[in-house]
C-alpha cells in the first residue's frame, strides 16, 4: 500500500454542553454529548520512504503547524517509524465554529498513518496520543456517538436517533481561549445523568458558553434570531460560532442571511473509519 485517498474527517456537533466546575490546572470540567455528522473533509496520503513530513492544502490555506503535521509527527515519533507521508488536505468544516474539525483530521491522520504505516496500533493507544494534540481526538477516533465528561477526555459511546439538522456559520469565528476565559462565564451547572439527556436528547440542556459568545460575536445571537423567526430552536455547538437547530421532517428553510453559510446535514450511523484499528 502507497497511498490512501479520500480518507472522511467528519464534523461534530454538541447537542449540549454544562460547564460543572474548574480544576486546580485552569482546565474546565464538562459535561457534553458529541454527535457525527455527514460534513465531512477529505484527506489524502502518499507514502514518502524518505522519513519527511509534508502538506499540501487543497482548499483554504492551514496553519504552517496544523492538527494534521502535528498528529504525523507525534504518531512517526511514538512509533520510531521510518517512512513519512505527504498529506493533501481539502478542508469543508469551517474553522472557529465548535465542530471539532482540526481535531477530526488529526484523529483520520493518525487512523489512516496506522494503516499505510502497518504499525497496528489499538484505538486506545491511539486515543492516548491524539489526547495530546486536543481534547476532542479521542472522541473521532472513538468512531461513536459518546456522552462526554472530565476536560473532554471521558467518553462514554451512545446511540442516538437519526436526525436532519441545519447548520449556520457566520464569517466570523470564536476563539476557544477567549471564550472560556470570559469572566461572565458560569461554571456551577449541576451535574446530569445520561439517562435524562437520552430521554430527550436532541431537546436536553443548554450550551453553557453560548451567553459569552453572543457577547464576543454577535453574529451567534443573529444566527440564533434568524432560527427562531422560522419557528425552529437553535442553539450554539462546541465553543465556535456555529448555531445549529433540528429539522422536522419536511420542513423547508428559507435562505442563509447574508455573510452566514447554510448547510443542511444528517447525523451519522458510526464515524466511517470506525473498526480501522
Amino acid at each position: 500500500m502507497q497511498a490512501l485517498y479520500d480518507i472522511p474527517a467528519p464534523a461534530k456537533l454538541n447537542l449540549f454542553l454544562h460547564i460543572t466546575g474548574r480544576r486546580a490546572d485552569g482546565y474546565h470540567l464538562l459535561q457534553s454529548a458529541f454527535m457525527l455528522i455527514d460534513w465531512c473533509d477529505q484527506l489524502h496520503f502518499e507514502m514518502r520512504k524518505d522519513g519527511g513530513i509534508s502538506r499540501e492544502d487543497l482548499t483554504w490555506a492551514l496553519p504552517e503547524d496544523d492538527l494534521c503535521l502535528r498528529a504525523a509527527k507525534a504518531l512517526q515519533s511514538a512509533s520510531g517509524c521510518a517512512l513519512g507521508v505527504h498529506i493533501g488536505i481539502a478542508k469543508s468544516i469551517p474553522a472557529q465554529a465548535g465542530m471539532g474539525g482540526g481535531s477530526s483530521d488529526a484523529a483520520s491522520t493518525l487512523l489512516a498513518l496506522n494503516r499505510l504505516w502497518k504499525l497496528d496500533w489499538t484505538q486506545s493507544q491511539l486515543a492516548a496520543l491524539g489526547l495530546q494534540l486536543g481534547a476532542d481526538v479521542p472522541f473521532f477516533l472513538l468512531g461513536q456517538h459518546a456522552w462526554v465528561e472530565g476536560v473532554g477526555e471521558q467518553l462514554t459511546p451512545t446511540s442516538l436517533p437519526a436526525g436532519r439538522f441545519a447548520v449556520l456559520k457566520p464569517e466570523a469565528g470564536l476563539d476557544t481561549r477567549s471564550v472560556f476565559a470570559h469572566p461572565i462565564l458560569e461554571r456551577n451547572t449541576g451535574l446530569a445523568i445520561i439517562s435524562g439527556f437520552a430521554a430527550n436528547p436532541y431537546g436536553f440542556g443548554r450550551n453553557d458558553l453560548q451567553p459569552v459568545a453572543e457577547l464576543l460575536c454577535p453574529a451567534v445571537g443573529q444566527s440564533l434570531a434568524w432560527f427562531a423567526a422560522q419557528g425552529l430552536t437553535a442553539r450554539m455547538t462546541g465553543s465556535g460560532s456555529a448555531v445549529f437547530a433540528l429539522l422536522p421532517t419536511g420542513f423547508e428553510l428559507a435562505g442563509a442571511p447574508e455573510h452566514m453559510a447554510l448547510r443542511v446535514c444528517n447525523s451519522l450511523e458510526a464515524h466511517p473509519l470506525l473498526g480501522w484499528c
